[in-house]
């Protein structure tokens, strides 16, 4: 009864979403007060609708109700609680309901928190996310039902793949998602300005903090995917230029050119066309990334389905929204004229650069995901494009942007001279100077990517440290700490943020020039030496799980004659998956990480291990935190709830409604 009971309410959602989709945008367009009033009401109960499915679809996970033909491809009654609750979406029809719940979720808070937009623009955001709302709720009744039965449901189900029973995976896909979709409110947002004909410094501070809490969450799934991959998949690598994560990191890059191009719009009313353009660009990359993920058109680890049947259909949603909003771009984009004029040296250029280097280096991950698609259908050749590529192609541009953000920072508007912010930033350029000369002495003149990774770090760190205490003013040392307390926390967000990407930066360059691995069979009892440390394999042994066998080794690490900790790698065999899985154990550290895993008994006696010394690893997903908590420290700053109420009326490009 429940489950039918979510069905019924996917299908009523379906039909609200439709009358959501129509009539307050026709409301707006002959200034209908009542029909635009429709959006709020619906958008509010279409959520409503998708949650009750939804919790009617967790209900028959967490009791196991294998009459759901889901629930037996994707569940096991001896699986841990939590995996059956994250089995709803660990597979392909419950993430696309995930998908429109956060849909309509971001349509709601526009309806509940946008008391303060003009009715007309509210209406018509409302009517476009409903559409969105309306083409995934039609992809999920008619080709990816959740609910369907099975006729002679059997005893037990299949069990969830075993990669996916993970608490990094239990919650990477809410975070990438609630990232995807809040970029489908700014699509909704830019689509409703093309169609009133205006954008402002009003419209710009309306948009940022769906765009900001989109990158925010993006971030955060990101950075669990790569720490999941870290550990769980016994590789030792942190990215791997998988297709899926190429997915989720393009709109993470175009996420970022848009925060920092509306920010322009919002102070100068300036790049209103480019930040436009962005907006419908970032949401495009989102669905992407759903087609990627579920058409099966590459190959990836991470992929839910491999049905092209399917993909056809999200490659269509994909192409009507990517070519209607680009064609009304095309028609509307003239009228949204730049009001700000800026000189080559401002804040405003730089920002410019910025947005520049993010969209290439974006253009570049996508040429690079999508060439072997491209190479097979029309060269008739089957290639990869793997890590090679993306280093060396994708890495100048992340450099420059390193290079550029603190010097961007301390710009002032519309005009100023380069020199003096240079000049301000000269104690950091020197302590990032000094960095890299103490790395490359330290590190015996190997490659320079360490060093020059470190240089990065440290200068983006210091610049953002020297931008917040330029924001003080003048005077005293204890006035100038007492005012850094009072700064608005957007500018505390930026300078977190930008710190962020500087640790992130370091860390990635300390793995990569640093690490070191060793592989060798080991018998018990026996030790090895690992860049200081000494690895001892006291035992190995068998141990049950709760749905799994595990082989679980003991290794001892020290230093010298201390005595650090016990490692426990496992190897892991899920009998109903018939699926082995490898959990590497990490003595995680400030500076370094000490990796193990390991492998099967040899024939010969021993052990395959596998172990790694890792420099700074940490600091990769430290420095992801640290960008996320910039964002959400610029999110909550009183400025985007409070001043998102004054708009002006006579201030932005206007076109006679049609």
């Amino acid at each position: 009864m429940i489950t039918e009971l979510g069905h019924f309410a996917l299908i009523l959602a379906f039909a609200i979403a439709c009358v959501q989709a129509i009539v307050p945008l026709v409301g707006a367009q002959k200034r209908w007060s009542g029909w635009m009033a429709v959006g709020d009401t619906a958008a509010g109960l279409q959520f409503i609708m998708i949650a009750v499915s939804f919790a009617a679809l967790t209900y028959a996970f967490v009791v196991s109700d294998f009459s759901l033909r889901l629930v037996t491809l994707n569940s096991h009654s001896a699986k841990p609680m939590l995996y059956k609750i994250t089995g709803v979406w660990g597979n392909h029809e419950g993430s696309m309901l995930l998908w429109v719940l956060i849909v309509a979720l971001f349509g709601a808070c526009a309806a509940w928190f946008g008391g303060n937009l003009p009715p007309s623009l509210r209406a018509r955001v409302l009517s476009v996310q409903a559409m969105i709302g309306v083409a995934f709720l039609a992809f999920i009744i008619f080709t990816s039902n959740p609910f369907l039965r099975l006729a002679l449901p059997p005893l037990d189900g299949n069990d969830l793949n075993p990669l996916l029973q993970d608490p990094g995976l239990a919650f990477h896909p809410p975070f990438l998602y609630a990232g995807y979709v809040g970029l489908s409110m700014t699509f909704s947002f830019a689509i409703a300005a093309l169609i009133e004909g205006r954008v402002d410094a009003a419209w710009g501070r309306w948009v940022r903090p769906y765009t900001l809490a989109a990158w925010v969450f993006l971030t955060i799934g990101i950075a669990l995917g790569s720490w999941w991959a870290y550990y769980e998949l016994g590789w030792g690598g942190f990215w791997f230029w998988d297709p899926v994560e190429n997915a989720s990191f393009m709109p993470w890059l175009i996420a970022a050119a848009l925060l920092h191009s509306a920010i322009v719009v919002e102070k100068r009313e300036s790049l209103k066309s480019w930040t436009i353009l962005l907006a419908i660009i970032a949401f495009g990359f989102s669905m992407i990334g759903a087609f990627i993920t579920r058409s099966g058109v590459l190959t990836s680890v991470h992929a839910f389905a491999n049905d092209p049947e399917r993909g056809m259909f999200l490659l269509g949603i994909t192409a009507i929204f990517m070519m209607g909003g680009l064609t009304m771009f095309a028609a509307r984009a003239n009228v949204m004229q730049a009001r700000g004029v800026f000189s080559l040296s401002s804040r405003e250029s730089m920002l410019l650069v910025n947005n520049v280097l993010l969209g290439v280096a974006a253009f570049v991950v996508f040429v690079g995901t999508i060439w072997p698609l491209v190479s097979e259908l029309f060269f008739d050749r089957k290639l990869s494009v793997g890590a090679p590529f993306f280093d060396k192609a994708f890495t100048p541009f992340m450099i420059l942007l390193g290079l550029v953000l603190p010097i961007g920072a301390m710009m002032p508007w519309k005009r100023g001279q380069m020199r003096r912010a240079l000049g301000k930033l000269i104690p950091a350029a020197v302590l990032a100077v000094a960095v890299l000369g103490l790395a490359w002495t330290l590190q015996g003149g190997r490659s320079l990517l360490g060093p020059v990774g470190l240089m990065l770090g440290t200068w983006l760190v210091a610049g953002a440290l020297t931008d917040l205490w330029s924001r003080t003013g003048t005077g005293g040392v204890s006035g100038r700490i007492g005012r850094l307390g009072r700064l608005p926390r957007a500018d505390w967000g930026k300078a977190v943020a930008h710190a962020g990407l500087g640790v992130t930066m370091a860390g990635i360059a300390g793995v990569l020039a640093w690490q070191t691995e060793d592989i060798r069979v080991v018998q018990t009892g026996d030790s090895f030496e690992l860049s200081g440390y000494t690895l001892t394999l006291n035992d190995v042994r068998q141990q049950d799980g709760p749905n799994y066998r595990a082989t679980v080794a003991d290794v001892a690490l020290a230093r010298g004659d201390r005595q650090i900790a016990t490692l426990q790698p496992e190897k892991r065999y899920y009998p109903v998956a018939d699926m082995p899985t490898t959990e590497a154990a990490i003595d995680i550290g400030f500076l370094r990480d000490v990796y193990v895993v390991i492998g099967d008994a040899q024939d010969g006696g021993g052990w395959a291990m596998r172990s790694y010394y890792k420099p700074l690893a940490n600091w990769i997903w430290g420095g992801a935190l640290l960008m996320a908590l910039g964002g959400g420290l610029s999110l909550s700053d009183r400025r985007y709830r409070v001043a998102a109420g004054a708009r002006k009326a006579a201030v932005g490009a206007r076109v006679p409604a049609e």
